[in-house]
């Protein structure tokens, strides 16, 4: 049986979940293979340092974020992204507050509870 969201899905109806120190989530679409995650952080949150079995890309919708990949930190505004391969340490401090658009290869099983 595939895991996967509905194939519409409406802002104002997906739940967005506090998992604290000033960041919030919201799990758009996603299937086994594939996930959106749409992430709030306040100003000075941060998204400390770790790594996972997925690939990510990163998209930043708004806010200006200090991004480390690998240990290289560079400074992200609104319209830039970064990518992470598997297993490479990353993080990002949002010095404005901002938004960031995760996509993830395969799925965060860890973030539905599957």
């Amino acid at each position: 049986m595939m895991i996967q969201s509905e194939h519409f899905l409406f802002g104002d109806d997906i739940p967005v979940e506090d998992i604290g120190g000033g960041l919030s989530r919201q799990i758009m679409g996603y299937n086994e293979e594939l996930m959106a995650v749409k992430v709030f952080f306040e100003k000075g949150a941060e998204g400390y340092v770790h790594k996972h079995r997925h690939s990510q890309v990163s998209y930043v919708e708004k806010g200006t974020f200090e991004v480390n990949v690998d240990g290289k930190i560079k400074t992200l505004t609104a319209g830039d992204c970064f990518f992470v391969p598997p297993n490479v340490d990353h993080g990002a401090v949002c010095t404005t507050g901002g938004i960031l658009i995760d996509v993830f290869s395969p799925m965060r099983e860890d973030f539905v509870g599957e």
